[in-house]
């Protein structure tokens, strides 16, 4: 396949989907080997720069998605529906956080670290798509095992889990105290 051609199928792939699609997958579809189609990705990616188009590759793991630029948002709530936003309190933002270090992490082993329940937060950060059931555990009752979406990469911008902060064992002990003085807090009202 020309490469003006392969190029055409990638992006007309990836703006249909509207999601992240596998680098694996796009390989296949145009026929070429994992590190051409990255090549081609890196080149379309630069093209859309240079020429100042609205659009922008974004990777996200092994995946790339075709996204409107960032800048240009401002516009597109102008036509478009305000996308929903949403809250994260003090617990979600714990709990998303003991997810993403943790990852995968059943309901229990969030509860033990927290020290407290945390059927609601789970919950709510499920229905914002930042985190999924990724399987179950080996184990009596076998629990679900969660981990962070592709969603929660983009919503805290970063590429992959390996780009997050590390903790240090001050910040660790700091949100350990947070935990037991909400447990408190809970058992004084």
């Amino acid at each position: 396949m020309k490469k003006a051609k392969a190029k055409a199928v990638l992006e007309a792939v990836l703006f249909t989907m509207g999601d992240s699609v596998e680098i694996d997958r796009l390989a296949a579809v145009i026929e070429e080997d994992k590190d051409t189609t990255k090549k081609l990705l890196d080149e379309m990616a630069a093209e859309y720069e240079s020429e100042g188009r609205g659009i922008a590759l974004t990777t996200l793991d092994n995946a790339v998605q075709l996204c409107t630029k960032s800048e240009l948002y401002e516009y597109l709530i102008k036509i478009a529906k305000t996308p929903r936003k949403f809250v994260l309190t003090d617990t979600l933002l714990e709990t998303l956080s003991i997810i993403a270090y943790k990852q995968p992490i059943t309901r229990l082993e969030i509860e033990k670290v927290r020290g407290v329940s945390c059927d609601h937060a789970v919950n709510r950060l499920l229905e914002f798509d930042l985190i999924t059931e990724v399987g179950r555990m080996d184990a009596p009752g076998r629990p679900l095992l969660f981990g962070t979406t592709e969603q929660f990469l983009r919503s805290f911008g970063v590429k992959s889990i390996d780009e997050l902060p590390e903790l240090s064992a001050v910040q660790i002990e700091e949100f350990k105290q947070q935990a037991e003085s909400e447990v408190e807090m809970q058992l004084d009202i």
